[in-house]
């Protein structure tokens, strides 16, 4: 992640916000350079992509944020600006800043473990939110998920620098679990895209993988072991009482988090 300067960022979005007082730049990944914009007190997550791919990706979550925004009562941020590419081919999308720290911060700063206990369930409460929201149409149009997203794993090990080899590749295409009904999906859903504020769940962010896809990806990914959650059966349980399901298989849990999830 790289911060950028204010002469880098485009007009649209600074006539949007006003004079910037203050920019900030918090851990981020590496697929975009994200800044939090303080302008006049208002607050806005400002997020760069600089690489077509991840360009590509910013498009969608623009598109799916538009909807779920529009269409449901998720706590998602709404976006307010939005440039597909600039004179350097950079992708720009200017959103509310929802308040709240990370779950991962959260828990790990919790020391009441009643209160922590219950963080645990409302992020099982959430995710299961997710999965409930009807997907449009269009979504549902464009077949298997999983079919879609082995087609890009192989794009991705071909054509980019990935740390993965073709043997994992080869695992994960010939032993595909059955088949689940597809619902709405986060794509990406960690710890660290779950927002808290006084104890509550304030904000669902990065929806770049957002689709009508397999819930057991969401599921495989968000329990997946941190230094401060999941190291023990009890936080399983939580999660999963509010999930509201029966815990993931150690096969489904092995092919999604430690398979298919590293082409991504």
């Amino acid at each position: 992640m790289r911060p950028f300067a204010i002469n880098e960022i485009p007009n649209d979005i600074k006539h949007f916000v006003g004079r910037i007082d203050r920019i900030r730049f918090p851990r981020q990944g590496y697929t975009s350079d994200v800044g939090i914009i303080e302008a006049k007190g208002h607050y806005f997550a400002l997020k760069r992509t600089r690489e077509p791919l991840y360009c590509s990706w910013l498009e969608q979550e623009v598109d799916i944020l538009s909807l779920l925004s529009i269409k449901t009562t998720l706590p998602v941020p709404d976006v307010e600006v939005y440039v597909k590419e600039d004179e350097k081919g950079h992708s720009w999308a200017l959103m509310e800043c929802l308040q709240g720290e990370t779950m991962r911060f959260a828990i790990a700063n919790e020391s009441n473990q009643k209160r922590r206990e219950e963080l645990i369930v409302q992020f099982g409460e959430i995710l299961a939110r997710v999965h409930s929201i009807p997907c449009p149409n269009e979504w549902k149009q464009q077949g298997s998920w999983l079919d879609n997203q082995l087609k890009k794993a192989s794009y991705q090990l071909t054509h980019y620098q990935v740390d993965v080899t073709s043997e994992l590749l080869k695992e994960i295409v010939e032993n595909r679990p059955q088949p689940v009904k597809q619902t709405l999906i986060h794509g990406d859903f960690t710890i660290d895209n779950v927002l808290v504020h006084n104890r509550k769940i304030s904000g669902v962010i990065d929806w770049a993988g957002g689709a009508y896809g397999d819930p057991r990806y969401d599921v495989a990914l968000a329990v997946r072991p941190k230094p401060s959650l999941f190291q023990k059966n009890t936080d399983y349980t939580l999660f999963f009482n509010g999930y509201g399901a029966e815990p993931i298989s150690k096969e489904d849990y092995h092919y999604f988090a430690n398979g298919l999830n590293e082409f991504f």
